[in-house]
């Protein structure tokens, strides 16, 4: 008989129950900074943007201590106070300002769910062959897309301390090295630029969006964190050596094998296949957290609805959804995000580090305001910003990501100010 996992849904995680240590975050977020997925988006960097190998690491290497410092400031608030991402916004949105980028994530999420289950059924094929001809894809997506919803219907705590700890992370990183050594036998490093200013800034946006990606996520893992220290050092540390990783292994497998997919490429390597089953294995960790993080989402809108019962749908859901939508179009997918929740997170630093000087009564997650328009404007204003920077002011040559996180961030100061 099924047993449903302890949940706390928006409630303060209990203070028995926090006890992710330095390593178990360290664990957890070097695992969600690696995967197949984020190898592409280093290859983007050299197939999209034409950039040399020199410029493509160097980006890889600010890009990831820029964007894991943001991401991990980001859970300072659920750290403190044992609360998941979109109730650490109610003392600033006002808890039904919240809703709007609740369901703005369970958006974003089920996206990145399905693109999750998409490449590991690509790859799982690139290793079995297609035994089922066409269909071979769909089957190896049913398996790891049943698998990942488990896995989100059972937890973050026991992912971490059973899955991850005990099998899932070794495999990654034995199969990490041994791609990255056979890489480094094909490949000839030399200092070398293009003098693009246009595509080494966008380049860098394309970094720092990966661990950005994670922000509206964060707390709900770091929640469970023994401590605020644990929760920041442990996710910067590991993040910035995993994305940095990733994405110059990817930014190398494009260099050496320029017209074929990343998971093709990497079979072409001695004993790339089993590599890529090493990566296969820990890839589920992803879909996983974006299925439980959707879950979580919707409890902030609706909080008497049982968590495991909304990642089951939502595993489902994104299962049945990758069987039918293409992978194309990534590098906009991964700006779209950017533009939703880089503003968010600058009126978050705003308000709780400069304005609140770090304290928020526990009331105001639940009691406080029902929506704050001066929070919504000023993110209206960074949304708008990134997206002419991105899209139609991209001559300026100064990036998009950096910008807006400061435009709302100053927006905001100043409304307050004037109120004051």
């Amino acid at each position: 008989m099924f047993r449903a996992p302890p949940e706390w849904g928006v409630e303060p995680v209990p203070a028995e129950k926090k006890i992710l240590r330095s390593w178990d975050i360290i664990v957890l977020w070097s695992s969600l900074g690696v995967g197949l997925l984020v190898m592409q988006a280093g290859a983007l960097l050299v197939q999209w943007l034409g950039l040399s190998l020199f410029e493509a690491t160097l980006i890889s290497i600010i890009g990831s201590i820029i964007g894991s410092l943001i991401l991990a400031l980001a859970g300072v608030i659920g750290s403190k106070y044992g609360v998941p991402t979109m109730v650490s916004f109610r003392p600033i949105l006002g808890v039904k300002g919240t809703y709007l980028f609740s369901l703005l994530n369970v958006i974003q999420l089920i996206g990145w769910s399905i693109f999750e289950v998409i490449i590991m059924g690509e790859a799982a094929t690139s290793i079995s062959g297609e035994f089922l001809g066409s269909y071979t894809r769909i089957f190896w997506s049913t398996i790891f897309g049943l698998w990942c919803t488990l896995l989100a219907v059972y937890g973050p705590l026991a992912v971490v301390r059973q899955w991850l700890e005990k099998f899932a992370i070794w495999l990654v990183y034995i199969s990490s090295i041994w791609i990255t050594f056979n890489l480094a036998q094909n490949i000839t490093f030399t200092v070398e630029s293009t003098l693009n200013n246009s595509s080494i800034l966008l380049g860098l946006d394309l970094v720092i969006a990966m661990p950005i990606s994670w922000m509206p996520l964060i707390s709900d893992y770091n929640r469970f964190a023994r401590s605020v220290r644990e929760g920041v050092l442990g996710t910067f540390i590991s993040y910035t050596i995993a994305n940095a990783w990733f994405y110059i292994m990817g930014v190398m497998l494009a260099t050496i094998y320029p017209s074929e997919s990343i998971v093709f490429s990497i079979a072409i390597l001695m004993l790339g296949q089993v590599a890529i089953l090493g990566i296969l294995v820990d890839e589920t960790d992803n879909a996983f957290a974006d299925i439980y993080s959707a879950a979580v989402s919707i409890q902030n809108i609706f909080p008497k609805t049982r968590q495991w019962k909304l990642s089951a749908i939502i595993g489902i859901l994104s299962l049945f959804l990758s069987y039918v939508i293409p992978i194309a179009q990534y590098e906009n997918f991964l700006f779209l995000i950017g533009a939703i929740f880089i503003p968010l997170f600058g009126i978050l630093f705003a308000d709780y580090f400069v304005i609140r000087k770090g304290k928020y009564e526990i009331s105001e997650f639940y009691d406080g305001k029902v929506i704050d328009f001066k929070a919504i404007f000023s993110w209206l204003t960074g949304f708008i910003t990134y997206y002419l920077l991105t899209y139609i002011f991209t001559e300026l040559s100064i990036g998009a990501t950096i910008p807006t996180l400061l435009t709302s961030f100053i927006v905001y100061l100043l409304i307050k100010k004037v109120k004051a």
